[in-house]
């Protein structure tokens, strides 16, 4: 099984929104997460259970 760090991935997905210049919602919610990662804020366990839910999900649409 892969596993990757949601930082390293946020950081990789901000970087791509930074150059290409992107300023939908897209881009601002993966800054945003980039951010909270990065951060480690009070709101760290619900937002981090539900973007784990969301990857869930994916996972599940893709089996």
């Amino acid at each position: 099984m892969f596993e990757i760090s949601a930082v390293l991935l946020f950081a990789v997905a901000s970087v791509f929104a930074v150059k290409t210049k992107s300023a939908g919602a897209g881009a601002a919610t993966v800054l945003f997460l980039f951010g909270f990662f990065t951060a480690g804020t009070g709101a760290y366990e619900p937002i981090t259970n539900l973007v784990k839910s969301t990857a869930t999900a994916v996972s599940d649409l893709a089996n």
